[in-house]
């Protein structure tokens, strides 16, 4: 990893040295005060194999404060769990007080020091300075992401004691702060996994209609090498974050924690996690713990996939085990729905489909209306159980729904924009977990987001609070909870996530609202195209003010997955990708299809628009 350094002053001769003992890794910084200048950067330590531990070294005796502080600053970026030597550069109250959980402030290179002149002499017993640098991003107590700009300053003090003559921080910021690549290096992203509120119906063996659990995956960012499982499993239990908190339910009770003599938590042999929970699990019936147990197997699954059953115990006693085979049959997941075909619009504007993951290049027409070229399409979208298509004309102004049954009649249309151009009216449509249908108006004299329950009947608005400027482009993710916008505002498409909640009585139309609408993609300034590509993850065409096109992956909470980046393509107008990540991505670019095999370059599929995997 790069080393990350303060910007605008000239390094004094403080640095970082490692000594590599027995696999670990020791920082110590060396004791001496710049000859000249007042800004230092505190250089990140370099990449690491992901086996060696990192640990700082305490601070050496007679150390000036600058030392002391740049110390301080390197310990943060340590493998020790408590931050027990960053606690030695501070005084005791300090170190009584200070909160490094509370949050973490990531920079664009490393902090930097800035000393206070004015108000500092060598010989005096207090010395201030200041933290500098540019934010990228914070992640707060409940250990979500979320992107930030601006400058960062923060006063440090630092007082001598009168009798050790040693000088300490008595005086710093909440928190831990530190540069991008230290960050990475330090931490990684983890999905947890919540149930939706309101879970999509389904049809039981006996046809009758059953309410079963979605799988929400909740983000949060935990320290990469400080017993990551059970951290990951603490974080579980405390609960959503807020973000997620009114759309999503834990099945654990209120008050489950980890027993007290748990320990650290990892496999067996045969691939089994046995985790002790405290009394308050023992209230929960069988069908509760098969929920709790695969809420836990699916976020570690995340995490390693070394975890392939889960025990869950509560004061000795054995409350219920969970396989990864069967934890699919007691909740569904997105990223576990494997789609039957790939669609687009072909060179006759009809649906047609391919076998999804197959190395096909023949496209056959789907059955029903929307494959007989009846209407000629312009963008399609599919239900994700694949039993209905809704179609939009070439001319962007018409909505047609239908079944993919052969016989079926298409009708008129269910929506119809009055916008003047084709870019003012319809966007493409995206189909729900509940079997709605979502769509924009882009009519500048109305612009509207909009979903149809069933695909049919009269569109609902829906609420959009605090939602500055035109959508593009919709896509609702396979969870049912979060929606993707594409959002023009002052020739800028942006990419933002909000979450959906619903509201209403039976027999009522719904009460449909979008809130916390937040950028996914802060450095872009024109998105191109988005598709879901994960529980929490979306594939993005886009560039930078200035740039050139260019495909990646990002978060649902705007940071940047460890995935590898696609493959470059020119000239990309529309991409698809599913839940299911073993699935090649599909493009349409310079009039063909394209798709994206795992670890092999573009292959063209056949000549066609419009690509779409089902939702």
């Amino acid at each position: 990893m790069g080393a990350d350094r303060g910007r605008g002053g000239r390094r004094g001769p403080a640095r970082v040295v490692a000594y590599a003992v027995g696999g670990v890794v020791l920082l110590a910084g060396c004791a001496s005060m710049p000859d000249s200048g007042d800004l230092r950067g505190v250089e990140s330590t370099p990449r690491q194999d992901p086996q060696v531990r990192v640990f700082a070294m305490p601070p050496q005796e007679d150390a000036p404060p600058s030392d002391i502080v740049q110390g301080f600053l390197e310990a943060l970026t340590s493998d020790d769990p408590h931050y027990e030597t960053a606690r030695k550069y501070l005084t005791g109250d300090a170190a009584k007080n200070w909160r490094p959980d509370e949050s973490a402030t990531v920079l664009a290179g490393g902090p930097g020091t800035e000393s206070d002149h004015s108000g500092n002499r060598e010989d005096a017993n207090d010395y201030s300075m200041t933290l500098t640098g540019t934010k990228v991003a914070t992640v707060d107590a409940q250990q979500s992401y979320s992107p930030a700009d601006g400058a960062y300053r923060e006063a440090v003090h630092l007082s001598r004691d009168g009798k050790t003559k040693q000088w300490r921080i008595d005086v710093l910021p909440q928190g831990v702060v530190m540069g991008k690549s230290d960050f990475q290096r330090n931490y990684m992203s983890v999905n947890r996994y919540y149930f939706a509120s309101n879970s999509a119906v389904r049809a039981n063996a006996e046809n009758e209609p059953v309410r079963e659990p979605s799988a929400v995956a909740d983000p949060v960012y935990v320290r990469r090498r400080v017993d990551p499982m059970t951290q990951v499993v603490r974080s579980l239990l405390s609960g959503p974050t807020s973000l997620l908190g009114p759309v999503v339910r834990s099945s654990f009770p209120t008050g489950t924690a980890l027993a007290k003599n748990a320990g650290a938590l990892s496999p067996d042999d045969r691939s089994k996690l046995t985790v002790p929970l405290n009394d308050k699990a023992a209230r929960a019936g069988a069908d509760k713990c098969d929920e709790m147990a695969a809420q836990l197997l699916f976020t570690l699954q995340n995490l390693t996939p070394a975890v392939e059953e889960v025990e869950l115990r509560s004061g000795g006693e054995k409350l219920c085990s969970l396989s990864e085979d069967r934890a699919e049959t007691v909740a569904t997941r997105g990223s576990a729905q494997r789609p039957d075909y790939l669609y687009f619009v072909d060179e006759k504007d009809r649906l047609v489909r391919i076998a999804a993951g197959s190395n096909g290049t023949r496209a056959e027409p789907v059955p029903g209306p929307l494959g007989e070229g009846n209407r000629a399409l312009r963008s399609v979208a599919v239900s994700r159980d694949e039993h209905s298509a809704a179609g939009i004309g070439l001319d962007n102004k018409s909505l047609y729904v239908g079944s993919l049954v052969s016989g079926g009649s298409l009708g008129d249309p269910v929506l119809s924009s009055g916008g003047k151009s084709e870019t003012d009216r319809l966007t493409p449509p995206s189909w729900d977990t509940q079997g709605d249908l979502w769509i924009a108006d882009r009519n500048p004299a109305d612009p509207r987001l909009l979903l149809l329950e069933d695909g049919a009947g009269d569109p609902v608005e829906v609420r959009t609070p605090g939602l500055d400027g035109r959508v593009q482009a919709v896509r609702v993710a396979a969870d049912g909870v979060r929606i993707a916008l594409v959002v023009e505002k002052d020739d800028k498409r942006s990419l933002l996530i909000g979450r959906i909640e619903r509201d209403g009585k039976a027999g009522e139309p719904p009460a449909v609202t979008v809130l916390e609408l937040r950028s996914a993609t802060p450095e872009l300034e024109e998105v191109t195209a988005m598709s879901w590509a994960g529980d929490a993850r979306l594939v993005v065409v886009g560039r930078e003010r200035g740039g050139v096109q260019q495909i990646g992956y990002v978060q649902v909470d705007g940071s940047t997955p460890e995935a590898s980046v696609p493959a470059a393509l020119t000239g990309v107008k529309e991409i698809a990708a599913t839940e299911d990540e073993r699935l090649p991505l599909v493009a349409y670019s310079e009039d063909l299809i394209v798709r994206l095999p795992s670890g092999l370059q573009w292959q063209k599929v056949t000549e066609g628009t419009a690509p779409v995997y089902p939702g």
